[in-house]
């Protein structure tokens, strides 16, 4: 937002025009003018594109005003993959599966394949599932990744594939953004039930997305919190030893 304001107003001062004179030539009124340059408001498509015509500056006020909008939606109305590319932070909470930005894939293709999909439907979504990660993972300035993974979901699926897979867990581990802990077989207190995948995005409080109990929405601040009081809550209580018993 402040780059799409400061080149409004930067471009608009360099030709010496009024925000009168700016309006008129995009077909908006000087006082939308100024609420573009002092990001009260964002130009729409048709508005942007008048002016890049009028600053000759190509797409950028289109480029910009794009972003603008999609930064001022709340993070829990888009897409999940979406705050997926834009996190800083992702915690992800699975007890009987792989986290799915860190499955093989082998792995995703056997998990997708449960259900009523048909082949050729399963290898889209297999597809999908690798896009994601790279475009999660994989892109210049990663987020930070902290998974907290059931040991059930390392005992599930034919040794071949849960080999590479465990391999793959370990590779992923050695990235200093992915912190990897297993919740091991002991009695846990812990009151969050499902999959959580909550996700930091610059600059806003974290939306979470529940992939489990609540049917794989994104959600709001307050479930977040109560997730978040959950997840602290988390830690192993050590199993009697038989010998101490009475």
């Amino acid at each position: 937002m402040n780059e799409l304001r400061e080149l409004l107003r930067r471009e608009r001062t360099r030709r010496g025009l009024t925000r009168d004179q700016t309006g008129a030539a995009v077909n908006v009124s000087a006082s939308s003018v100024g609420a573009f340059e002092s990001g009260r408001m964002v130009p729409m498509p048709d508005t942007a594109r008048a002016y890049d015509t009028l600053f000759e500056t190509g797409d950028e006020v289109q480029r910009l005003s794009a972003e603008a909008r999609s930064e001022a939606q709340a993070p829990w109305l888009r897409p999940w993959t979406d705050n997926e590319r834009r996190a800083t932070l992702l915690r992800w909470f699975e007890h009987s599966l792989i986290p799915g930005l860190l499955q093989t894939e082998a792995y995703a293709r056997a998990i997708l394949a449960v259900g009523p999909h048909r082949p050729d439907r399963v290898e889209e979504l297999t597809a999908a599932r690798l896009e994601r990660q790279t475009a999660a993972l994989d892109r210049n300035d990663p987020p930070t990744m902290v998974a907290i993974i059931g040991e059930a979901a390392l005992r599930y699926g034919s040794g071949p594939m849960m080999k590479e897979q465990l391999e793959h867990l370990v590779d992923m581990g050695d990235r200093p953004n992915v912190h990897i802990r297993i919740s091991g077989r002991v009695h846990h207190r812990q009151p969050a039930r499902g999959r959580w995948a909550p996700a930091q995005l610059p600059g806003r409080p974290a939306p979470g997305a529940d992939r489990g109990r609540r049917g794989g929405h994104s959600r709001s601040r307050p479930d977040v919190g109560e997730f978040e009081c959950s997840r602290t809550a988390v830690r192993p209580v050590p199993r009697p030893d038989p010998e101490d018993s009475p």
